[in-house]
């Protein structure tokens, strides 16, 4: 299986992301796009198996993802202060993979009807949504 974690600005959420699918399950591949180094760094500090930075890394990988974790921003246009470019987020959006959003309410998008849980505790939410994607499969 092949998770791809996406993240931008300083990348700490797809740090914490990739760190916790790799303490879920160490055979999974985890691809990781940065949208810039700091954030491409930062995951493959975190254990990511790939790693690479920008619009076109973001496209080729979500086609050959199983599944796409990062904040609910990747699927929009222009979101994260503009690191989403409209391909990117069409790219996500599009892709086959199963995605697992991490409602982040930052740079003008509100995720309403969500708890306000700690980045921590979506953390452990989005594990335990690929845990039971992962029994789906197998």
């Amino acid at each position: 299986m092949k998770v791809l974690v996406i993240d931008g600005q300083g990348g700490g959420l797809g740090r914490q992301l990739v760190s916790a699918v790799k303490e879920y399950d160490e055979d999974i591949e985890v691809m990781a796009v940065g949208t810039n180094s700091a954030a491409t760094n930062a995951m493959l500090k975190a254990g990511a198996d790939q790693a690479a930075t920008g619009e076109n890394s973001v496209v080729v990988a979500s086609a050959r993802a199983d599944v796409i974790m990062g904040p609910v921003g990747i699927v929009i246009a222009d979101s994260m202060l503009g690191e989403i470019t409209p391909r990117m987020a069409v790219a996500v959006g599009q892709s086959s993979a199963k995605r697992i959003l991490i409602p982040v309410n930052l740079c003008d998008n509100i995720v309403v009807g969500v708890s306000d849980a700690s980045m921590g505790k979506n953390v452990q939410n989005a594990i335990e949504a690929l845990a039971r994607f992962t029994r789906e499969i197998r």
